[in-house]
């Protein structure tokens, strides 16, 4: 089955309140890595947004006016999630989003199914923070250009940390059993074959740099890559 990632932003924490979602974004799993299939669209709420929210992923209604509405992408959302597993953080905040937002349209609910993996975080670590920052500290994953909250972003660190929450090392171990790592042993044998190094196509470069001016645009220029490159 296909597995997805998926995380939304949101103008506040209740869609009963009528809170609606400003961010989707949604990235396909091939095997133990992130795909170049991606969806994600920033939409517009028809409403205004809690300034609790806009401190936390700094969208603001002016940014999103005259974005798309949740009803122009959903056949497009749905056609690219179909099947699939979905893996969301805090599962029930974002499904109860979506599926408000579907039945604002006239649609039914998702039936796909779901990996929780705040709930899988609480099971391996009870007792400890189980934040996505958290899990990005617990498991050495780079989360430092992470200023604010994108739906993007977070997808991508997200799919790092469900990588390493079914790696099998970490939940066999346990979380605060030291691992025992060998020293390396450098081999000093002149006669091994050279290292092969892959060049990427024009196409991946483009992809690539597609990916990076994403992130920099929801992370309202903080793209540790972006500003490396500036710099060189």
């Amino acid at each position: 089955m296909r597995k997805i990632v998926l995380d939304t932003e949101t103008t506040g924490l209740d869609p009963r309140q009528g809170h609606r979602i400003i961010e989707l974004a949604a990235i396909e799993l091939d095997g133990r890595k992130v795909s170049l299939r991606r969806f994600h669209r920033y939409l517009n709420p028809e409403r205004e947004i809690e300034a609790g929210a806009v401190a936390v992923h700094g969208l603001t209604y002016e940014r999103l006016q005259n974005e798309a509405k949740f009803a122009d992408i959903a056949a497009s959302f749905l056609e690219f999630i179909k099947d699939a597993e979905l893996i969301i953080h805090n599962a029930p905040f974002d499904m109860g989003f979506l599926n408000r937002e579907l039945e604002l349209i006239g649609m039914p609910a998702l039936q796909n199914a779901v990996i929780d993996t705040l709930k899988v975080a609480r099971e391996m670590h009870p007792g400890k923070k189980n934040s996505l920052d958290a899990l990005c500290g617990r498991y050495e994953i780079d989360n430092a250009h992470r200023s604010l909250h994108g739906a993007l972003l977070d997808t991508e660190l997200l799919a790092e940390v469900y990588f390493a929450m079914t790696r099998g090392q970490e939940s066999l171990l346990g979380d605060d059993v030291p691992m025992v790592r060998k020293p390396a042993v450098l081999s000093t044998d002149a006669a091994r074959p050279k290292l092969c190094v892959l060049q990427p196509s024009t196409e991946e470069l483009a992809e690539h740099e597609q990916q990076l001016t994403d992130i920099d645009k929801t992370s309202k220029g903080a793209c540790l890559w972006k500003n490396m490159e500036g710099a060189a």
